[in-house]
């Protein structure tokens, strides 16, 4: 009978790197794939690894190819994910059946969590997570990213949920399933595109060190589920919020005349998004995903130094 194991195929730097304990940063596919289009998707997917690594941490994108969740892809990996027409979109419930096929998938955040925690990556990096969606009263339809946040052992760095959402909802959500959310140098939600929304964070932090203590504490009590930490775009980079969100209600009308939902809403929102903003949606996005690298590689770093201290104390 075959275990897990079997289904994974992990770098050997990222290999090398886990087994030390040094930090290692685990990023997703699904933003190269279906959020941004090509070249820029790969230029971003290799600028956000350079960040990583120019803060001292190891980057491992995470992707499903030939069968196996590849834990680190290589340039060639990233031109053929960024290329390809027929990739799929993999959260939890693709998983096995993508596998199995031997299809070539992107992990969205629920995916690439799972992927993370089975290599022993406590790190992951990401632009914004999904959620509750506008409309959930008639739709129902709420991401996995949130179920995978309440039972699921990673810390993810974001930009909050995406601004498409019901971010009060989302709030919500995630306050019912005990999943910590953790402001990093801001007491507000930040809401995507724009630095800050109206709902007040419970917690907040102004150093990634005291993040890493939080961590480090969750993990020594083994309280389950994931931990999020919410890091604002730039302010160079923040749009105007009534702009944008003037923006997003008009792709969100679109959609519903248009009959698109499911896992097929958010990619087609966000590139409604970029063309009814000239693109500038897409430079904003761009900004906060190697702002969250930053970030997060510096998280990654103060763990791995926490971890030493620990070894050497004993």
């Amino acid at each position: 009978m075959q275990n897990f194991e079997d289904y994974i195929d992990i770098q050997a730097e990222v290999k090398k790197a886990i087994k030390e304990k040094k930090a290692v940063v685990a990023l997703e596919s699904t933003i190269i794939s279906h959020g941004m289009p090509y070249p820029q998707n790969v230029d971003m997917a290799k600028k956000v690894e350079d960040t990583i690594r120019q803060e001292g941490a190891v980057p491992a994108t995470i992707a499903i190819m030939d069968g196996k969740i590849k834990i680190g892809l290589s340039e060639e990996d990233l031109e053929t994910l960024a290329k390809a027409e027929e990739v799929e979109k993999v959260s939890r419930r693709d998983l096995a059946a993508v596998l199995a096929k031997k299809s070539l998938g992107a992990t969205t955040v629920a995916a690439t969590m799972i992927c993370a925690h089975m290599a022993g990556i406590p790190f992951f990096v990401t632009g914004g997570i999904g959620g509750v969606h506008r409309g959930f009263e008639d739709t129902m339809d709420v991401s996995a990213d949130l179920e995978e946040l309440a039972k699921t052992n990673v810390t993810v760095i974001c930009a909050g949920a995406k601004a498409i959402l019901d971010l009060p909802r989302t709030m919500e959500y995630l306050e019912t399933k005990g999943v910590p959310v953790i402001g990093y140098q801001t007491e507000f939600l930040p809401a995507f595109y724009t630095r800050t929304s109206d709902i007040r964070l419970h917690r907040y932090v102004d150093d990634t060190k005291s993040l890493a203590e939080i961590i480090m504490a969750k993990h020594d009590l083994s309280l389950d589920g994931g931990l999020l930490v919410v890091n604002p775009i730039p302010k160079k980079d923040s749009l105007d919020a009534s702009y944008i969100e003037g923006i997003i209600n008009d792709s969100i009308q679109e959609a519903k005349e248009d009959g698109v939902e499911g896992k097929d809403l958010t990619p087609y929102l966000l590139a409604k998004i970029v063309e009814k903003t000239q693109g500038k949606s897409l430079v904003a996005n761009l900004a906060l995903v190697y702002n969250n690298a930053k970030i997060g590689a510096r998280i990654a770093l103060d763990y791995a130094r926490l971890n030493k201290d620990k070894e050497i104390e004993k």
